[in-house]
């Protein structure tokens, strides 16, 4: 399976990165404004991949700002880097010649079972599939982590990711690719306390010393601003389905993209109406016609094994 990640790193999208290249065959990395500016999370792209011994990827530089909205970051989770908690290197790896718009369309065109997996804002993916419509039919799907079924982070109703580009994300729910989406009604489920980072920082090696080191910091800016108790690792949800599908429950479900509400501007509006009952048929009722499922959405998942394919693969890199 060919793999084309997307993202703004970012601590979990660092994970996310780590996932992949040791189970997937990953044809590059493209990055988007998002947790920081454009300049410091490809940055930080090139940093991950330097550290880990994966310069073989290629990362391609994307979008500085949302298709609509003035840029949004998150300092305050991420710090002022994108990836702070540990002084790491300079990067020397030089970027990848074509932008992510074009380097998305030509592996779309290189490989038939190509799935793009965006752990940011879906910029960089709309951007493509308005560019070239063809795109939706080339490729296999799409692995996100962004949304929720129930409540967001940047407002009561909208996951970050979502939020920062919402015109974005209703063109990739629109586009008719089959889609695996991941919110925050499970992926905070995914939290790394201090004893589940420890049992990272054991798996041995230098790349799991500094993932460790990177987390503690990242869990300790979750605690001051949301008062969670762990580090919530969104992001490498989206690529752990591409390997151990068995780790989740999804469900079949319609996302809508709120773009104009007051309060809810952002939010993924998840029709449950189908959960349970059959699919699209059974989706009608007294009040109205649900629209035919566009997402398989992450409903549970296995936490215990979801960490143990972590920190598994983090003593792959020893």
């Amino acid at each position: 399976m060919h793999v084309l990640l997307d993202g703004d790193p970012g601590h979990d999208d660092m994970l996310a990165i780590l996932l992949a290249a040791r189970h997937l065959d990953v044809v590059g990395i493209t990055t988007v404004s998002g947790n920081q500016s454009l300049d410091k999370v490809t940055r930080n792209a090139l940093v991950v991949v330097e550290m880990a011994g994966l310069t073989h990827i290629p990362v391609a530089k994307g979008l500085a700002r949302p298709l609509v909205n003035d840029p949004v970051y998150a300092p305050e989770i991420h710090g002022v880097t994108g990836l702070d908690g540990v002084d790491l290197p300079e990067p020397t790896t030089p970027l990848a010649p074509r932008r992510a718009v074009d380097f998305i369309l030509e592996q779309s065109r290189l490989h038939d079972d190509l799935w793009l997996v965006p752990t940011g804002p879906l910029t960089n993916v709309a951007a493509a599939l308005i560019t070239d419509p063809s795109l939706a039919g080339r490729l296999q799907g799409i692995s996100l982590m962004g949304g929720s079924t129930t409540y967001g982070n940047s407002t009561p109703a909208a996951e970050f990711n979502i939020w920062v580009d919402p015109e974005a994300a209703d063109v990739v729910f629109r586009s008719g690719v089959p889609i695996n989406m991941f919110g925050l009604n499970v992926t905070r489920q995914a939290s790394a306390t201090r004893v589940e980072i420890e049992r990272m920082r054991g798996a041995g090696g230098l790349v799991a010393r500094t993932v460790a080191d990177l987390l503690e910091f990242y869990r300790s800016s979750l605690e001051h601003v949301f008062g969670l108790q762990g580090a919530s690792l969104h992001d490498p949800l989206a690529v752990a389905v591409l390997i151990r599908p068995e780790l989740f429950e999804m469900q079949p479900m319609h996302v809508g993209i709120e773009l104009h509400g007051t309060r809810t501007r952002g939010m993924t509006v998840c029709d449950y109406r189908y959960v349970g009952r059959g699919g699209a048929l059974a989706g009608r009722d007294a009040i109205g016609r649900a629209e035919a499922p566009n997402a398989e959405v992450a409903v549970a998942m296995d936490v215990p094994g979801f960490f143990d394919l972590l920190v598994d693969t983090l003593g792959m890199y020893a």
